[in-house]
């Protein structure tokens, strides 16, 4: 080849790589176009229809993609022969009044931000839903804004008085195990709720605050989490560690945001609302809105774990409540281009409940796009304290993620000990040693384990 043919393949190459770049495949937003594709004619189910694997394929357009790859059976995770999902009228319960009308007050102003390095932003956010009607331009991120910022309580507390979370494994051998622990969650920011300041005193810049400890098994007894969420939304969360073993807590490095929570197949990125690490490091890709069966008014979980599961698969029973319709919102959450080296997820596909803006099911891919997890989360409208009304959610959960790549299978969920999903104490019916934020709320807290 001589020296001008080899210029002239050097710059054809030049030309076209970047073209090829755009254009390469991208399997996680393939399979949405077809599922989008195939959902698009849908109407309503009749209440009183149960679902099984006898007639699912009838009702498959109103399934998220994670549901009907349990139903096709192509992994280790399948619907167990039993399976019965009956179908309620759906039950539209409306957000806090006093939410609502931060919404109203402040929306309009929230603006987002698009910074020179590619992250994202918001500017002018004072409180309530920062985007009570997200449109275009931004419509994803305005999305993934409203879940970062719920109109549930804003101190959650489940405790040895009341009842325990837990972190439940189990693997394709059916080898099990549960993490019990006590949580304490609490707003320090953008505030709405009557009677409190709209920045806590004590908040030191930090807008949301995550403790746990375990309290079962014994051996692993006084180990605790405390996540900060900051008011600076560029700002990675701070997460800590208390060690029993050392009397003493540890700050983690950032690669720990992918490192499994209490063993679970939930990492710390989960938490919340099913990812960390700063709203601006993150963009979402807005795909569309469809109907989809959802478990929204979660009764009881009768006996949450080992009992009234539909195992291997720890499916839920009847008995927890009936399933019904909710309009969602889908949303392709990623990792901004900067941030996404050595990130543990490659997407985050999210259905996000139209009403009240809290995600119902997510599909989550690895680095390299794969599907690694489904995610299923049943939600409870929560009692808040007097004056204030019922909130959509935030009254129970019960979240079941089935890693696929690996067979295993976690159930994190809030019934106490008699399987009744009653265990958590909301706002002013916190027991009031809870209602501490220096205790629950600050790296120094920590320290005031075992004394």
């Amino acid at each position: 080849m001589t020296a001008l043919r080899r210029v002239g393949v050097l710059l054809m190459f030049l030309a076209i790589g970047p073209l090829a770049g755009i254009g390469r495949a991208d399997p996680v937003q393939d399979t949405m176009k077809q599922w989008l594709a195939d959902t698009a004619s849908q109407s309503t189910i009749a209440p009183g229809t149960t679902i099984t694997t006898a007639n699912w394929q009838q009702y498959k357009q109103y399934m998220p993609v994670g549901m009907i790859t349990l139903f096709q059976g192509s992994y280790f995770w399948k619907m167990p022969s039993d399976v019965q999902i009956p179908i309620g009228p759906t039950v539209m319960h409306p957000l806090p009044r006093n939410y609502v009308a931060a919404s109203e007050k402040y929306g309009a102003q929230t603006r987002v931000l698009h910074n020179s390095d590619g992250t994202m932003g918001m500017s002018n956010y004072i409180a309530g839903m920062p985007f009570p009607n997200p449109e275009e331009p931004d419509k994803g991120y305005k999305i993934l804004a409203n879940l970062w910022f719920p109109g549930g309580p804003y101190l959650s507390v489940l405790s040895t008085e009341s009842g325990l979370a837990s972190f439940c494994t189990a693997d394709r051998f059916g080898n099990s195990a549960c993490t019990r622990t006590s949580v304490v969650y609490r707003q320090l920011a953008y505030n709405w709720a009557p009677g409190l300041p709209r920045t806590d005193p004590q908040a030191s810049g930090a807008w949301f605050s995550e403790w746990l400890m375990v309290e079962q098994p014994e051996q692993s007894r006084y180990t605790a989490d405390l996540t900060l969420f900051w008011q600076d939304l560029g700002k990675m969360e701070d997460s800590y560690v208390f060690v029993p073993a050392l009397r003493r807590s540890l700050r983690l490095s950032t690669s720990a945001r992918c490192a499994p929570l209490f063993g679970s197949d939930m990492v710390h990125d989960d938490q919340r609302v099913g990812y960390n690490g700063g709203l601006s490091l993150f963009d979402a890709a807005y795909l569309g809105t469809r109907k989809i069966i959802a478990l929204t008014d979660l009764t009881n979980a009768d006996g949450a774990w080992p009992g009234n599961y539909d195992m291997p698969l720890g499916w839920s029973k009847p008995s927890w409540g009936p399933w019904s319709l909710r309009e969602v919102d889908l949303i392709d959450v990623r990792r901004v281009p900067s941030q996404q080296q050595g990130y543990c997820y490659g997407s985050k596909i999210m259905y996000v409940d139209h009403q009240f803006y809290h995600q119902l099911w997510e599909e989550v891919y690895d680095a390299n796009m794969k599907l690694w997890k489904i995610v299923h989360i049943g939600l409870q409208p929560a009692s808040l304290s007097a004056g204030e009304e019922e909130a959509p959610y935030g009254g129970g959960i019960i979240e079941t993620y089935w890693d696929l790549q690996n067979d295993h299978v976690s159930h994190v969920f809030t019934a106490n000990a008699d399987g009744k999903t009653d265990g958590l104490r909301f706002n002013k019916n916190v027991p009031a040693q809870y209602d501490n934020v220096t205790r629950y709320s600050t790296p120094g807290g920590l320290m005031l384990i075992m004394r």
